[in-house]
């Protein structure tokens, strides 16, 4: 495994880290405590982005940290690259959406880049990049069980030249926010087919009539503004031939190739949350007393302390093997790899940030430090991209072939 990075790499990590600490840091409670503050007069003027967020990407383009998600093939970094940055990031919530870095929308562009006609890449991608507009991602469904993503239901049929859609998703990251513009909805198109040729991805302008936005729903509390999840319906919406993303029957290839690095930011992403989250419980553990001693010295801190350390250490290792067997060999190298992450990354996540909030005693639980919510987003991600069974299930079945072992 060679993780060495580049010099490019280096001096980007270097300037992002800087940025975050200098220009995002300062000002991230205050643009949560007005979030809070909307939220708490009520629904409606929630889902507004605030001033600063434009600020913020205004002062980082001008440095050049814009779009450092692009794959190497695109003039981009590596995937070994990326990952310290995507772990920078990781420290804090709203770094991503600065630097146009943030899911859904960079899995989005990633396929519009890689899968994209011409046309879908002029009209959606270039203002994407650009920051102009956000988008969704339209995968998981109420009705059914969606960590097996052939169960989908929602139909998309041909009618001359247009597509009609007709169905329900839910848990649609980034279509509350009030640029969100464009929606990828994968779609049944031809129940008939073989189980992976079944779905396509289809391109749905957000104001296509049709297209409602039913509710805005929580995470454990939490709606995520400006970005949210939402539930949306789709009612005989349509749609031109020409938004099918790369042909009809096509979206299980474009996953396969969409969600190998996207799993990598994810999982680097909360290694910077597990690290912010230590820092955190060091800050306070040692600051304050009971029992006539430091809280780190009492009750096994000390050694909760060191099996962080020890935890976060070995899934950067893991994470950073991942990503490099998917520079040397694409998604198909490294899907074991992958999976194996996808479980590793939020445990080690949950279990230092559960560390971090017991340190700090009821205001671990309160909004006044950042860990409930860290808390809430990393257990979040044990079912985006799929649920922890799915891939142990790929991992263990992987590891029986090793052996001639059938399913």
């Amino acid at each position: 495994m060679d993780v060495t990075l580049s010099a490019r790499a280096q001096e980007l990590l270097g300037q992002v880290t800087e940025f975050i600490a200098t220009e995002i840091e300062p000002v991230e409670a205050d643009y949560h405590r007005e979030i809070a503050q909307r939220r708490a007069a009520g629904q409606g003027e929630n889902w507004l982005e605030l001033p600063v967020m434009r600020e913020l990407q205004a002062k980082a383009r001008a440095q050049g940290l814009w779009n450092l998600f692009l794959p190497e093939d695109h003039g981009g970094l590596s995937n070994v690259d990326y990952t310290p940055i995507a772990e920078q990031t990781g420290r804090s919530f709203i770094a991503p959406y600065v630097f146009n870095c943030n899911a859904p929308d960079t899995g989005n562009m990633e396929v519009l880049l890689r899968y994209g006609s011409d046309l879908q890449k002029e009209e959606w991608l270039e203002p994407l990049l650009d920051g102009r507009i956000r988008s969704a991602f339209l995968m998981t469904e109420p009705a059914v069980a969606s960590s097996d993503a052939t169960n989908m239901e929602l139909t998309a049929v041909l009618d001359g030249d247009e597509v009609v859609l007709n169905g329900t998703k839910w848990f649609s990251t980034g279509v509350g926010h009030p640029d969100c513009e464009i929606l990828i909805v994968m779609a049944l198109s031809a129940p008939e087919a073989d189980r992976h040729h079944r779905h396509s991805m289809i391109l749905v302008p957000r104001s296509t009539p049709g297209v409602t936005v039913e509710r805005m729903l929580t995470t454990m509390g939490y709606f995520d503004e400006p970005h949210g999840h939402g539930e949306v319906s789709l009612t005989d919406v349509r749609v031109p031939q020409g938004n099918v993303i790369s042909g009809l029957g096509e979206a299980f290839a474009i996953a396969q190739g969409r969600l190998g690095p996207g799993r990598v930011h994810h999982c680097m992403r909360l290694i910077g949350l597990a690290e912010k989250a230590l820092e955190l419980a060091v800050v306070r553990g040692t600051s304050r007393q009971a029992f006539g001693k430091p809280l780190m010295n009492l009750g096994g801190n000390r050694e909760r302390l060191a099996e962080a350390r020890i935890a976060i250490e070995s899934t950067r290792l893991l994470v950073l093997n991942a990503a490099w067997k998917l520079d040397v060999g694409g998604p198909m190298n490294a899907i074991s790899e992958v999976s194996q992450i996808k479980v590793a990354a939020p445990r080690m996540a949950l279990d230092v940030i559960d560390f971090a909030m017991q340190i700090h005693g009821g205001a671990g639980l309160t909004d006044d430090f950042p860990l409930a919510a860290a808390w809430t987003g990393a257990r979040s991600l044990r079912f985006a991209d799929g649920p922890d069974e799915v891939h142990l299930g790929m991992v263990a079945r992987l590891e029986l072939m090793k052996h001639g072992a059938s399913r």
